[in-house]
C-alpha cells in the first residue's frame, strides 16, 4: 500500500440531532468540533440530519402508499377493462 495517500482513519462521535443520539465509530471524516465521551478522551464530533435511530425506514414511522385509492381512481377515470 501506498504511503501518505490515504486519508487517516480513527475513532469519532457521529451526533444526530433529530433522535439526539450520539455513537462511537470509526471514520475517516474528520471536524473541528470535539466531544467528551464516556471514557473520559476527547474524539471529533460529526452532527449528522438523520441515523439509524431517526430514519423512518429504520423506526418503522414510514408512511404507507395508498394504492388501493389510486387503482380505484384509474378505473373510475379510464372504465374498467372486463
Amino acid at each position: 500500500m501506498r504511503e501518505n495517500i490515504h486519508p487517516p482513519y480513527g475513532l469519532v462521535v457521529f451526533r444526530d440531532r433529530a433522535a439526539r443520539h450520539v455513537f462511537l465509530t470509526r471514520s475517516t471524516m474528520t471536524s473541528e468540533k470535539t466531544i467528551e465521551w464516556e471514557d473520559g478522551r476527547t474524539y471529533p464530533v460529526i452532527d449528522v440530519e438523520i441515523s439509524n435511530v431517526s430514519h423512518p425506514f429504520y423506526t418503522g414511522t414510514a408512511r404507507v402508499l395508498d394504492t388501493a385509492g389510486r387503482v380505484e381512481r384509474f378505473e373510475r377515470r379510464y372504465g374498467k377493462q372486463d
